[in-house]
């Protein structure tokens, strides 16, 4: 770990979430020393109230009068045709001096690099930062920082931290995602409302069957099988700090100012017990507050390392709040329970039976009883008591002893919570230095420096100093009438005093520069960085002239997940095969394959980069294959670094993937400008989006997937493991996913198949195959050359009857229309159009 000598107190940074002005204020208030927060457009919580974009001057002078910072979300993939609305709001947060923009899209980064090459730009963990090469991916475009996955582990982190040596945040508190941020597109292929948009679904907090081998495994009360419990790292805050993380960020732009005020102030709390050498763990009633505020029961996710046993209990997929116990009995108002935890009347409770999908007896205690007795104030745990609830908030019949109890809500917590950022006073004040000079005859100077952020002014008297008969000026009398401060976000901290002789002058006088300093210095608290902001054209790296129509050509490849698949596509027309295999080991025979066919072969890359995987990439590089599909910037770095170090060596051609989250010809400049040769637009477009990009693109090296099953989450999460071993990760859950092939049904009986890459983590494919066919004229219009279909669970004769629908079409013998109805005919699913239509 980190030398606890080197890290600063100032160097670490508290970054709390804002969805609208009272958590804002409740950030400010409890210790938060930066906020993230969105404007209406372009981030990625569109459900948040947000902020609108003309408020940003009057939010960063807030913000920095109190000494914060605050970034804004630009978390989201940008359109071809919402650029210039980017670029508006790009140019508003740097007048309005907003501290940094946290973006998602590569594009973007160009594209604020063109307006301002000094403006603070922060790598989202929407970028899928998962590895030190993924940093050094970024360091060309000037990133100040960037935000980890959530999968990396506490030795990841500092592995990170040590290499690629840029100020890394992380998230310590809130919801967790199961699927890899940034890809993710169940909720863009089910309602085309996509992940990447800042529009999630939440299909993970969904109910799944799980399906092996075809048969349903009968699972008890577990139904949530995608949902996690909620990110709790403060009792790893010491270990967090001695890895290097300089940034600690607490999700929660939806959530209330009561939720923002609690976990602001415990974090708060937690840091400052660090730098005083405090090595207590958090108490009970901090966990519990916690919980009270949000909770669907916490972990610390993935920071210890993989145990997928406790990353989800799968019985509930919402808030519970804290437990309280079990029904011991239930009779005519009340249930009898022995307390787990405080309880007192008002207080909200639950009562959970075990199917949450099913309607929940809930409401406040009226009253508690002992032995028929009445119990005022708050009963502590331990205590068997009879809880007393509304007949009409509460239909007894329906509560079953050996039901769980939870209290989720806690009005008195509520209020003492909201009195921390509903206040007159200051939310918190800032030292002064002051220093008084003067003499006879002469004007009183006075200096006043604000000392946390250095800035300094200096007040005259408007009227001579004049000798004293009694009751000359001295430290007493200044300090009493320079320190009246209360109101102001000022304290007198320092007062020097340096005057000539015994002189005076009059209170009122003192009292108007005191008034004069402090609104100075207040003014420039409130002032904005500067930046350079150059005028910039969005369209001038766009290429001059359209692309040579393709009507009728193009090339066909095709990517297949078994040998057999391999063995049937090599037998067709196709220009290239990808080998996309669960396991390494199975990569030679593929090749063996295609090298007998005089088949060009590419071989693909996992989703995601961890730190050590290296040697994944340099086995690929031994299999000497064509090309390789990159997925991810860590191994792209790695194969762009290894071309540059070995120039002499024959290399494979580098193809970027869909998981690059390419949605703008900004994007794709960027990618091909980095070393990339082809391109693959990302899954988050529909027709018109992924025209207005071919339209503004050089399409030339552009491959678009025309057929394939959606991949929807991407996860560390291991359902094998979790729900088919007695293990907890790869080193004891006895490998399940060699022997068995699951799937996820959903409620209604879809069945997603479940695939496990080299890394053990998980990708759910829609059960639905999507085809493009009908807009395959307007791609081969657009110039577009290369075309790529994806097979997941087809065999041999769907393979050759599939591509040669494709080909048909590419060559205008059949319409894609009649594409599409004979994928419909011979499909049992159907066939879907997808995102494209959204």
């Amino acid at each position: 770990m980190t030398n606890k000598a080197a890290v600063r107190r100032e160097d670490i940074e508290l970054l709390a979430p804002a969805g609208d002005w009272d958590c804002m204020r409740a950030a400010v208030a409890n210790g938060a020393d930066a906020i993230f927060f969105g404007v209406e457009k372009f981030n990625a919580r569109a459900r948040a109230n947000n902020f609108r974009m003309e408020e940003l001057p009057e939010i960063m002078a807030f913000l920095h009068r109190y000494g914060v910072r605050g970034f804004l979300t630009f978390n989201i993939l940008v359109f071809e045709e919402e650029l210039f609305g980017a670029k508006e709001l790009v140019e508003a947060c740097i007048d309005a001096g907003v501290d940094a923009v946290i973006v998602q899209d590569l594009g973007l980064v160009k594209m604020i690099r063109e307006i301002s090459p000094d403006f603070p730009i922060h790598g989202s963990t929407q970028m899928t930062i998962t590895s030190p090469e993924a940093v050094e991916f970024t360091k060309p475009f000037g990133l100040e920082r960037v935000v980890l996955g959530r999968e990396n582990n506490l030795k990841q982190i500092q592995k990170i931290g040590e290499q690629a040596k840029l100020p890394m945040e992380v998230f310590v508190h809130g919801a967790l995602c199961v699927s890899y941020s940034g890809q993710c597109l169940t909720s863009e292929m089910w309602g085309g409302r996509s992940a990447n948009r800042g529009e999630c679904a939440q299909a993970c907090r969904l109910p799944y069957d799980l399906m092996v081998d075809g048969v349903q495994k009968p699972m008890g009360d577990i139904a949530y099988l995608l949902s996690p419990k909620d990110l709790a790292a403060l009792d790893l805050m010491p270990e967090l700090i001695e890895a290097g993380v300089t940034s600690f960020k607490i999700e929660g732009r939806l959530k209330s100012p009561e939720y923002v005020a609690n976990v602001v102030s415990k974090y708060r709390r937690a840091i400052d017990k660090y730098f005083a050498g405090d090595e207590s763990e958090p108490t009970t009633e901090e966990v519990r507050e916690l919980q009270q505020s949000f909770s669907r029961g916490f972990t610390h996710g993935f920071l210890e390392g993989t145990n997928n046993k406790k990353l989800v209990e799968g019985t509930f997929p919402k808030s519970r709040g804290v437990y309280l116990g079990r029904v011991e009995k239930v009779l005519r108002d009340s249930i009898v329970c022995v307390l787990e935890a405080p309880l007192k009347r008002g207080d909200g409770l639950v009562f959970d039976a075990g199917d949450p999908t099913k309607k929940e007896e809930g409401g406040r205690v009226y009253d508690l009883r002992r032995s028929g007795s009445k119990l005022e104030g708050e009963v502590p745990e331990g205590e068997r008591i009879e809880i007393v609830m509304g007949r009409n908030d509460v239909d007894l019949l329906r509560v079953h002893e050996g039901d769980r109890v939870w209290k989720t809500s806690d009005p008195a917590l509520d209020r003492r919570l909201r009195s921390t950022f509903e206040t007159e006073k200051p939310y918190r004040t800032f030292p002064l230095a002051v220093t008084v000079e003067g003499r006879e005859g002469a004007p009183l100077r006075t200096i006043w420096t604000d000392v946390r952020k250095g800035t300094t002014v200096v007040v005259q008297s408007e009227m001579a100093l004049e000798r004293a008969e009694r009751r000359p000026l001295g430290p007493e009398v200044l300090e009493e009438q320079l320190g009246r401060l209360g109101g102001s976000l000022f304290r007198l901290d320092q007062l020097t005093v340096a005057l000539d002789g015994e002189v005076i002058v009059p209170k009122s006088e003192l009292n108007r520069m005191r008034r004069d300093a402090v609104e100075q210095l207040d003014l420039m608290r409130e002032q904005p960085p500067v930046y350079v902001k150059r005028e910039a054209d969005v369209y001038a790296d766009a290429p001059a002239s359209a692309a040579p129509q393709l009507a009728g050509g193009g090339k066909l490849t095709a990517l297949c997940r078994t040998l057999e698949q391999v063995k049937a596509a090599v037998g067709t027309d196709v220009a290239m095969i990808y080998a996309d295999f669960e396991f390494i080991k199975q990569f030679p025979d593929a090749i063996a394959v295609c090298r007998e066919a005089g088949k060009p072969i590419a071989l693909v890359t996992p989703r995601i980069h961890m730190p050590g995987e290296n040697g994944y990439h340099r086995n690929i590089l031994k299999l000497k294959p064509d090309a390789v599909l990159v997925r991810n910037t860590g191994a792209l770095y790695f194969y762009l670094k290894e071309r540059m170090e070995h120039p002499g060596e024959a290399h494979p051609t580098l193809i970027g993937d869909f998981s690059l989250n390419v949605a703008n010809h900004k994007t794709i400049e960027l990618f091909r400008e980095a070393g990339l040769d082809w391109v693959t637009p990302s899954y988050d477009l529909n027709i018109q989006q992924m025209v207005d990009m071919l339209r503004r693109a050089d399409t030339s090296r552009l491959e678009l997937v025309i057929h394939q099953h959606m991949p929807m989450f991407h996860t560390e999460h291991c359902v094998y493991c979790t729900f088919m071993s007695e293990g907890t990760d790869y080193t004891n859950c006895g490998r399940p996913c060699e022997e068995h092939r699951a799937s996820l049904q959903d409620r209604i009986g879809m069945s997603h198949p479940v695939r496990v890459d080299e890394g053990c983590r998980n990708t759910v494919y829609n059960a639905i195959e999507q085809s493009g066919a009908e807009y395959l004229q307007t791609f081969q219009e657009l110039g577009v050359p290369s075309y790529r279909v994806e097979f997941l669970e087809e065999d041999a004769d769907k393979v050759r009857e599939v591509l040669s629908l494709y080909r048909a079409a590419m060559e205008g013998r059949i319409s894609g229309t009649e594409v599409w109805r004979k994928l419909k005919a011979i499909n049992q699913l159907g066939v879907t159009r997808g995102q494209l239509v959204k």
